[in-house]
This record gives structure tokens, C-alpha cells and sequence, in this order.
């Protein structure tokens, strides 16, 4: 008889967080894809969802939205869900007592990041305390928690009393993930220059990006900027000495959006160290974008051969040798790289993360 694992797509009619939204469902599609002989896949998912991956062999629709099922599985109320494998690609889950051995009920989450314990500035107090307070859950009742790097899974640790219960399966981009055909068009709706360099970091360093695009003669972009943070960063650019003119500051894009952006980009300048996967890293990696990042446990466990990981004093005189001499080494160094990361390896190790337990 083969196993049912089910999997939780909390994020199907209101989106907390694109990416990970993203991920469950690419997750889901190759859970399907790549599912031993006689095994199934189902899903778990809030009231008035529509499951859109191929393959699910049954859904179980709860009564209740995102919004309060996400309140209701932080105090253990999870009435509907029922037992079984389940595998949530975030924190959302039914984190309750179950017995493994007996019943076989397994439940496996996903920790992306820990910006909750090491930056909670950067998110919203109430994202913060169910982040937390999830994990609290996790740490109680949780069969394995999954995080995408080793760097994150050695601090997890040192977070959380998870014992012998983390397992790393990293991430990948979505599914795709290529330059669109009106790739210039969708620049040209952004209002993007020619000769740019990608950045992404918080306000505290995207000081160090600023300055090395100014070093490397080049525009800067920054991607996924919060809301409202323009004003400021536009002046942490100035302070830099890289003209307003010169510093392109975008909120959220679309995946095709993010595509198009980095299909023109000289290079992309990592400036974050915080313990969190790097999702433009990997994408700009995947379209062979040269890739310069300050030194952190992740992004060396990420980036690895695939791009330059320097201390931040290093890190203009990385982005002129990425933008000029170097710029054909990296540029395949980063594709070679990024092949490393498919979600359909990441499901043959869930897969195997749900056998051995």
C-alpha cells in the first residue's frame, strides 16, 4: 500500500509572502512529478481555494480562510485537517500531538528564514509573534524542520531545541524562471536604464552595493525595497555618492518582471547577511548574471564556486572585475551553479525525508 502525503497550500487566495507562495506550489507540482510507485499527493488548503497543480489526487478544503486558519493553527485548533503525511513549504501546519509510531502521522515544516530572530525590524510585530510562535509549536510537535541551508540550520539550532529534527532541502527559483520575450518592454514600464547593477540588502547595508555601483561606473537597481522605503534609501544611495538619478529603488516584482530585470544587469550585489534563503541570488545565478555577495554562512553555502563571496571592504573592487574582466568566468561560474538547485531534487528529498521517518 502506498503512502498519501499531504500538503499544505496555505498562500492559494491571499498571498503573505510571494515567494513562498511560489515555492509550495512548484513544491506540490514536483511532490507529483516525482512520487514513488504507488504513492499520491493531496492537498491541504483554506476555505474557497482552487488547487491549480496537476496531479493532486485529492484536496481537503477547510472551512475557515487564510487569515483565521493561520490564527487558529498558532493556538493548536485544527479541526477538519485530519492525520496522515503532511509536509507544509512554510511554518503553516497543524502543529499538534500526533503519534508517529502508531498511527503514522508525520508533520514536516518549512523555515525559510530566521528574520524574525535576527531582524525583526524588517517585518511587522504581528509576523514576527506568529513566526515565533509557530515555531514554538514546531519545536513541541513538529516531526523535522526543514530550512534551505546549513548556515540557517546550525543557528536554528541554537534558536530552537529541535534536537535531531532539522533537515536542509534547498530551494530553487520558480517555475519557468527565463527572460521573457518582451523582456525590454517590461524594463522600459519600470523605467530602467541601460548599464545596471542588481542590489538587495536592507537599509543598514545597501550602503556597501551603492557604493560599489558607483565604483563600477553603473546604475543602481534594488529590488524588493518595503513600501514607503524609497525616500530613504534614495538619500542612504546620495550619502554614498551615487547620484539620486543614478539609484532605481522597486518594491515586489512578478517573476516575469524580476526576469526581464536581471536579463539586462551587469551583475547582482548581495549585501544581506542575514540568516534567510536568497531567492534573487539563485535566480540571477539561473540566467547567468554575474553574482557578488558579502561574506555570510549562507551565501557561502549557496553561492559556493558560483560567484564571488567577499568581505564588504572587498566589495567594490569584486563588482568592477565582475562588471568587466571577469564578467564571462562568472557569468559561468553562476549558471553552472545554479543547477544545483530544481525543485524536483527537492522533492525526491522530501520524499525521503517522510520514508525515513
Amino acid at each position: 500500500m502506498g503512502a498519501r502525503l499531504r500538503v499544505v497550500l496555505d498562500q492559494l487566495t491571499h498571498v503573505v509572502d510571494a515567494d513562498q507562495a511560489s515555492a509550495s506550489t512548484d513544491l506540490a507540482a514536483a511532490l507529483v512529478a516525482t512520487a514513488p510507485s504507488g504513492c499520491t499527493v493531496e492537498a491541504i488548503v483554506p476555505s474557497g481555494a482552487d488547487v491549480p497543480v496537476p496531479g493532486i489526487s485529492d484536496v481537503r478544503r477547510l472551512s475557515l480562510a487564510r487569515r483565521e486558519l493561520a490564527a487558529s493553527w498558532q493556538m493548536g485548533i485544527v479541526p477538519g485537517v485530519g492525520g496522515g503525511l503532511i509536509h507544509s513549504a512554510t511554518l503553516m501546519a497543524p502543529l499538534v500531538r500526533h503519534d508517529r509510531v502508531h498511527d503514522h502521522d508525520q508533520t514536516t515544516v518549512t523555515l525559510w528564514g530566521l528574520q524574525a530572530w535576527e531582524a525583526p525590524e524588517s517585518l511587522s510585530k504581528t509576523t514576527v509573534a506568529w513566526q515565533r510562535g509557530m515555531l514554538k509549536r514546531a519545536a513541541k510537535h513538529a516531526d523535522a524542520v526543514v530550512v534551505p541551508s546549513h548556515a540557517i540550520a546550525e543557528r536554528l539550532a541554537e534558536i530552537a531545541k529541535l534536537r535531531n529534527r532539522i533537515r536542509v532541502i534547498p530551494g530553487a527559483v520558480p517555475s519557468g524562471f527565463v527572460v521573457p520575450l518582451d523582456a525590454s518592454a517590461r524594463r522600459a514600464s519600470l523605467s530602467l536604464p541601460s548599464g545596471y547593477v542588481v542590489l538587495t540588502g536592507s537599509a543598514d547595508t545597501l550602503d556597501l552595493g551603492f557604493r560599489a555601483a558607483l565604483a563600477s561606473g553603473k546604475h543602481a537597481v534594488v529590488l524588493d525595497a518595503p513600501e514607503g522605503s524609497e525616500p530613504k534609501l534614495a538619500e542612504i544611495a546620495a550619502a554614498a555618492g551615487l547620484p539620486e538619478s543614478r539609484a532605481h529603488i522597486r518594491g515586489l516584482l512578478s517573476a516575469d518582471d524580476r526576469a526581464a530585470v536581471f536579463g539586462a544587469a551587469s551583475a547582482m550585489i548581495a549585501t544581506g547577511t542575514c540568516g534567510a534563503w536568497p531567492w534573487r541570488v539563485v535566480e540571477a545565478m539561473t540566467l547567468g548574471v554575474p553574482v557578488i555577495a558579502v561574506e555570510s554562512g549562507v551565501h557561502h553555502d549557496v553561492i559556493a564556486d558560483g560567484g564571488a563571496v567577499v568581505a564588504p571592504a572587498d566589495l567594490s573592487d569584486a563588482v568592477v572585475d565582475a562588471v568587466g574582466a571577469g564578467a564571462r568566468r562568472l557569468s559561468v561560474l553562476a549558471a553552472d551553479r545554479s543547477r544545483s538547485f530544481s525543485w524536483l531534487g527537492a522533492a525526491e528529498r522530501v520524499w525521503g525525508l517522510h520514508a525515513d521517518l
